[in-house]
């Protein structure tokens, strides 16, 4: 049983949120443009986490069937629970438990910069059908506002932050974090090398903006609470990274803060005063066939 990744990364509440918004319907038809993948039967998400975008890929193409993998039984405990449409298997993506030539899609979000390259790619390349299609989603710089409300720290935080801040570099070598990185030119080039064809890239924004009218009461609280969430976990993965230096009843104050923060700032949009905090991602999506 492997935990690791949702225990002391990302929870698997924060992933799950925070996917569910970036690959909402409302952004539905910018995905689509980019993957051309339409008539595909069979499609494998590779590093699926809680499940959130095999979820929309079953809404966005209902005639194919969906397949995730991941390597963190926490995640496909949950996927499996709570998505319907889909297949989730706990398996590795270097060694997929598929057949050669058994998929017509491969797709893999903010995956790629976690696993050698020649494992990566070719793993995928082995399951793929001829012309099959391999898509890479990464997370690229954006846009991030934080509402004066929650950035704003008390001389208790500051202090904890800067107490921990050295530990974070060894805690994401300790948990293999984004030890393969790619610039946005080698990317393309990687999966080149690898023997896939006609790669594309494009570039796709998701704005989230809590007080942008064109979003729902509920989307806007689902944005500001998936900050939350975010905030939290770093906040529970100090005793991971710091224990030394932190003790568990300033993490729990640490928390108290946090939460007092994002409720006011749920108070002020339900009151309609405005921050205009803005987080808008750039997201690159690399496409090749096999």
């Amino acid at each position: 049983m492997n935990t690791l990744w949702s225990t002391y990364v990302q929870n698997i509440n924060t992933l799950y949120s925070s996917r569910s918004l970036r690959f909402a319907d409302k952004f539905k038809e910018k995905y689509l443009r980019v993957f051309v993948i339409d008539g595909k039967n069979r499609i494998l998400e590779i590093g699926c986490g809680p499940g959130a975008l095999a979820e929309s890929l079953h809404s966005w193409y209902p005639d194919a069937k969906v397949y995730g993998i991941d390597t963190d039984s926490n995640f496909i405990a949950f996927a499996r629970k709570n998505i319907t449409g889909a297949q989730f298997l706990e398996a590795d993506a270097t060694a997929l438990p598929f057949e050669d030539n058994s998929f017509d899609v491969a797709i893999s979000n903010t995956v790629s910069e976690h696993i050698e390259p020649l494992k990566f790619y070719g793993e995928q390349y082995r399951v793929l059908k001829e012309n099959g299609v391999c898509i890479v989603i990464s997370a690229r710089k954006g846009i991030n506002i934080t509402a004066p409300c929650i950035a704003e720290e008390t001389e208790f935080e500051k202090e904890i932050w800067q107490r921990a801040g050295e530990y974070f570099v060894d805690y994401l070598k300790r948990y293999d974090v984004c030890q393969y990185p790619q610039n946005e030119a080698e990317l393309p080039l990687s999966m080149q090398e690898h023997g896939f064809k006609n790669v594309t890239t494009e570039y796709i924004t998701v704005n989230l903006t809590p007080d942008n009218p064109c979003y729902s009461k509920e989307m806007a609280h689902a944005m500001i609470n998936a900050n939350r969430l975010c905030a939290l976990d770093s906040v529970d993965i100090l005793l991971h990274v710091a224990g030394e230096k932190i003790t568990a009843p300033e993490v729990e104050e640490l928390k108290r803060i946090v939460n007092a923060k994002y409720d006011k700032r749920i108070m002020l949009y339900n009151k309609g005063i405005k921050q205009w905090d803005t987080d808008m991602s750039v997201t690159m999506v690399v496409r090749g066939e096999k």
